[in-house]
């Protein structure tokens, strides 16, 4: 799924959530998308360009900067990506603590395949074995989130080459596969799916307009 289409849809969602919540009514549901994207970088709002390794006028893949908390990250096909759009109203307004239970879903997701993940003191992700194999950047307007979590299932690493992954020098970056050989995002997408529902409570359920499902949406 090119990265602006997904984008898009997480926007407008957001934007249903928001007039939802000023309408009074009955609040429209909350959506998650899992996807994997064509090869491109992100920069959050804010990000050095000191940590691309490559002309931005002229990257080896699209470049976007967007509207999401951290520096720049890689995104490839073998890494799911994981974007909910949830109104922090209704489970706890408090980023802090939401940033934690998405990592908490992942080290949940690792758990599930034996394998043990990790946290860093005073840095966002997961690790195994000193390897970051989920990034999480998320964006929130009033309460509402877009953005998330890039998680390396199978996905090829050169791309990472041509930056400073997150802004953190020297720090290695891994994929699933490279401790569970074989591993296949189709298999990790329902762990994924019931960590997310545990840890918020969330009841998922397959979005039934078309052009969303294409996105794979609950």
């Amino acid at each position: 799924m090119p990265f602006v289409q997904a984008w898009t849809w997480q926007r407008l969602w957001q934007e249903r959530l928001l007039k939802g919540a000023d309408s009074g009514g009955d609040p429209p549901p909350e959506a998650v998308w899992l996807l994997q994207h064509p090869p491109c970088y992100t920069l959050g709002r804010g990000a050095s360009e000191d940590h691309l390794l490559f002309d931005p006028e002229h990257p080896p893949a699209p470049l976007h900067r967007i509207d999401r908390g951290g520096e720049v990250t890689h995104h490839a096909p073998g890494q799911l990506v994981i974007y909910p759009v949830l109104d922090l109203h209704r489970h706890r307004t408090d980023l802090h603590w939401y940033l934690r239970q998405l990592e908490q879903v992942v080290i949940d997701v690792l758990a599930a395949l034996g394998l043990r993940g990790e946290r860093i003191e005073g840095l966002t992700g997961v690790w195994l074995d000193q390897c970051k194999v989920a990034a999480i950047g998320v964006g929130c307007r009033r309460w509402i989130t877009q953005h998330g979590v890039a998680l390396n299932v199978n996905c090829a690493l050169e791309g990472f080459e041509s930056v400073v992954p997150c802004g953190l020098a020297g720090r290695a970056v891994g994929c699933l596969s490279d401790w569970c050989p074989g591993l296949h995002v189709s298999e990790v997408q329902p762990l994924v799916c019931d960590a997310l529902a545990a840890r918020f409570g969330l009841c998922l359920e397959p979005n039934a307009d078309a052009a969303i499902a294409e996105g794979r949406c609950w």
